[in-house]
């Protein structure tokens, strides 16, 4: 497609495999955010509890807490509060190859970065211990840095397809006309054959 940057094709693959997601039943806080919900239809039943498919529960715990560090609540919802790590799990378990390996050998470069620091698991940290091994990783020529850069794309991905993340781009697809629009060319020649506006 002319004039189509790699920013805008990411954005297109972006919403395309969280569309893919969209249908999966078994989440619990992750919803798209292009999502229809039709006023006569009874809204899917939600899960109580998300259970991972492809990380074991102590990393996916972890990946649960990356994603709040990469996208804190503030003033409005974070990563967390939106399910991001429900989208990641997912996105492994039904074919991101891409992020498989490299995010578990990711994983357990935390935990060794964390005992190496602080003797401990990346789970037992407090908040800040957590952010400064994140913070290192972060560095461009930095052990973790491969890692930090997959984690925080899907993290991203994650928040801003689902609902939370496109309600606090203030995304226009997400609202709607109240009452169909007129036509604002009423006097072209070319519209006259158009119907009235339905009210």
């Amino acid at each position: 497609m002319a004039n189509q940057g790699s920013d805008r094709r990411a954005v297109l693959e972006m919403l395309a495999k969280a569309a893919v997601a969209s249908q999966f039943p078994g989440f619990s806080r992750w919803v798209f955010g292009q999502q229809h919900e039709h006023a006569d239809a009874t809204p899917p039943a939600r899960q109580a509890n998300y259970q991972p498919f492809y990380f074991s529960p102590s990393e996916y715990r972890t990946i649960d807490v990356l994603t709040g560090l990469i996208i804190p609540k503030d003033e409005s919802p974070g990563a967390q509060e939106a399910g991001v790590s429900e989208f990641i799990d997912f996105m492994a378990a039904h074919g991101e190859k891409q992020i498989q390996q490299p995010m578990r050998e990711g994983l357990a470069w935390l935990d060794s970065a964390a005992k190496k620091n602080y003797r401990t698991v990346f789970n037992s940290l407090s908040t800040e211990q957590q952010t400064e091994i994140l913070k290192r990783a972060a560095e461009r020529n930095g052990d973790g840095h491969a890692f930090f850069r997959l984690i925080r794309r899907y993290t991203v991905m994650g928040y801003y397809t689902s609902a939370v993340g496109m309600k606090e781009l203030d995304f226009p697809g997400l609202r709607f006309y109240s009452e169909s629009p007129a036509c604002p060319h009423t006097n072209d020649p070319e519209h006259r054959h158009l119907p009235a506006p339905k009210i």
